[in-house]
């Protein structure tokens, strides 16, 4: 069984993947998607991906080792000597008591760059606490993006934490702890924790705090639904637009096409309107269907959208233009991003049942025939 030609940016790349849930097979994905390969270890008798069609573990191959045998670890301990990335998503210390943990792998590989992906990170009071996207979110302040004036935060899905500030910051540390490497020869241990990305992610908030132009009070700025020209509005039926002119010439641009006089309007940027405008918007867009608004602001700069679903997405003209979501193994799912002009990322095949790829693995990073064939036969490999 041979590995799909990679062609991406990252292309010669060998990664090992900890089977886990969430972020790491995020960061699995995108790596994968950028070339290079990725092979997942997985437990035996383990789920592997959720189903053939978890599309988050497209382009892997598997192998399922039982880590707790001796023969197991060392068998991982050998891969990680061919590898240049790893990551893996346990809390605090559990890789040090499996006898993987950063200081044995780099032991074994000084270039190896070695990923760590935590909620809370590897070090504070909270660390070995378990969490999820929702709690990373609350702590670091950005769960009141999803909040109004007076009302309870709403549950965003879990992405915005595990995926945003989990799994891409992970990917962007893992890169960037490849390129040092291969420009020094040393590796080093990435210590990616959601709260931390979060965090980062809301930097341009603590921008505006600093200048006095942001409140702790959610739903009272200007784009987290206070203004009127940054919100959602419905339809005549029952649908939603996103609504987002911020700058003058744009907000202008909305105000002509609404077919309202902007002198006979009250003061945008005086919040103290902000309620009178949004009614007056409010009723004006229910007053026709979410395909006529689209249409009348087709091809402007008034910032008008529709609010889609995931069902209707791929469907977009524009979307469907660039080619944003494709159909791979029956499942219609986000292509590669970022694009390159030189190397572009490709998926590069179905997500793997554990084991699936076992003995090729090994085969390709160095084991001989007979050691192959004594560690499938010995139960300390699965080949699926």
């Amino acid at each position: 069984m041979s590995v799909p030609p990679s062609h991406g940016p990252l292309a010669g790349v060998r990664v090992i993947e900890i089977g886990g849930i969430g972020p790491g097979p995020f960061a699995g994905m995108l790596l994968s998607d950028l070339g290079a390969e990725v092979i997942r270890v997985d437990r035996p008798g383990g789920a592997g991906s959720r189903s053939a069609k978890y599309a988050l573990g497209r382009g892997r191959r598997s192998i399922a080792i039982d880590l707790k045998a001796p023969d197991g670890l060392d068998t991982l301990m050998r891969l990680v000597e061919r590898a240049d990335l790893l990551f893996e998503g346990f809390r605090p210390g559990v890789t040090e008591k499996l006898g993987f943990g950063p200081d044995a792998c780099l032991e074994r590989n000084p270039r190896l760059v070695y990923g760590r992906m935590t909620g809370w990170g590897q070090t504070g009071p909270m660390a070995k606490m378990a969490g999820h996207d929702l709690n990373y979110l609350g702590l670091t302040g950005a769960l009141t993006f999803f909040q109004h004036r007076d009302e309870r935060p709403a549950v965003p899905p879990g992405f915005a934490a595990d995926f945003g500030g989990g799994g891409l910051m992970l990917t962007l540390g893992l890169v960037a702890g490849l390129v040092q490497s291969r420009a020094t020869g040393k590796g080093q241990v990435i210590d990616a924790a959601m709260v931390d990305g979060v965090a980062s992610l809301t930097t341009l908030v603590y921008s505006l705090l600093a200048e006095g132009r942001w409140t702790d009070d959610p739903g009272t700025n200007f784009c987290d639904g206070g203004a009127p020209y940054y919100n959602t509005y419905a339809t005549a039926d029952d649908r939603y637009l996103a609504v987002a002119p911020i700058e003058p010439g744009f907000y202008d641009g909305m105000v002509d096409l609404l077919g309202l006089d902007r002198d006979d309007l009250p003061d945008r940027d005086d919040p103290e309107n902000w309620p009178a405008l949004k009614e007056r918007f409010a009723a004006i867009f229910r007053s026709r269907t979410l395909a006529e608004w689209t249409t009348l602001f087709d091809g402007t700069d008034a910032c008008v959208t529709p609010v889609l679903s995931f069902s209707e997405a791929p469907e977009h003209p524009h979307l469907a233009a660039r080619a944003t979501f494709s159909n791979d193994f029956g499942v219609v799912q986000p292509a590669p991003a970022p694009r390159f002009s030189a190397t572009p990322g490709a998926i590069a095949g179905p997500p793997p049942v554990a084991g699936d790829h076992s003995a090729d693995i090994l085969s390709r990073w160095g084991f001989a025939a007979d050691e192959v064939a004594e560690l499938v036969e010995s139960g300390v490999v699965l080949q699926a």
